[in-house]
């Protein structure tokens, strides 16, 4: 712990933060504790854009599923990294979660590398769109189709359904063009992080002081690979997270424990060490 906060304490640090998080917000991961009791299959970019039933079960699912993301708050660790930003200490933060906590917690500005669940995108003029509107179209349109208290939330936010409620589900298309599919604006897997966030995030690594890398397994290669380009800088690399990641020989340090207990203690020690600016 003294080492990780030495490295803050300098400042320049740079966050890369994944589902484990959030899992103190009751949001589930997939790789950590809570992914491995509840396995999960999420829907490919390739399943989702080829097949007209793909798209009517993801949304049938994920429509019912958004009550549980729409109403999850930040956690200790999100407040603490936020305080952290706004002390001047973490020059950026780089998140794989596609929940929206960071921002809600007053952390400003976030790469959102996988994107936003928040907003919704049409695969043909791909305009964008709140997801909160699209929630109230799909329920107007399927008013039966409530959210099913006694069922897991995934880690996309969507829920396990029968056959039978999702044939009868109706979807809806792009107001903006009048029929595109619509789709998260988020990453699926077997789908491209687009360029333009992939090199931001390098260049906020390549000038990071050390990399914090907090609750990720680091198991898909669009967040292990900023570990990988600050160790081949000599940047040191710290690794918090519940279980083993594919990082963790690349870290100096290696903390495994529950991250909110970790951060708020951070985040307290540091505003002895060089005071709250807030």
């Amino acid at each position: 712990m003294h080492r990780l906060i030495e490295l803050v304490a300098a400042g320049g640090t740079v966050i890369l933060s994944g589902a484990g998080l959030s899992t103190e917000s009751g949001i589930p991961d997939y790789r950590g504790p809570t992914g491995r009791a509840r396995p999960a299959t999420p829907m490919t970019y390739a399943e989702f854009t080829g097949s007209a039933a793909a798209r009517q079960r993801y949304w049938a699912r994920s429509h019912r599923g958004w009550h549980e993301i729409a109403r999850a708050v930040p956690n200790a660790g999100h407040r603490a990294v936020a305080r952290l930003q706004q002390r001047g200490l973490v020059d950026g933060i780089i998140t794989q979660n596609v929940d929206g906590l960071h921002q809600a917690a007053g952390a400003y500005p976030v790469i959102e590398l996988h994107g936003g669940l928040d907003r919704v995108i049409c695969l043909h003029c791909k305009a964008i769109s709140e997801r909160d509107e699209l929630h109230a179209r799909l329920a107007e349109r399927n008013p039966d189709a409530v959210e099913p208290v006694d069922r897991i939330v995934k880690p996309d936010g969507d829920v396990e359904l029968t056959d039978a409620e999702i044939a009868g589900f109706q979807v809806v298309e792009c107001l903006d063009c009048g029929g595109g599919p619509l789709k998260p604006d988020v990453v699926f897997f077997g789908e491209n992080v687009p360029a333009e966030r992939v090199q931001a995030s390098y260049d906020l690594v390549d000038g990071a002081s050390s990399l914090l890398v907090l609750g990720s397994s680091l198991t898909v290669a669009s967040g292990f690979r900023f570990v990988r380009r600050a160790a081949t800088n000599g940047t040191p690399v710290v690794i918090v997270n519940q279980g083993a990641t594919r990082g963790d020989p690349y870290a100096e340090v290696k903390i495994d424990a529950p991250l909110g207990a970790v951060l708020t203690e951070v985040d307290g020690q540091l505003a002895q060490l060089v005071g709250d600016n807030r």
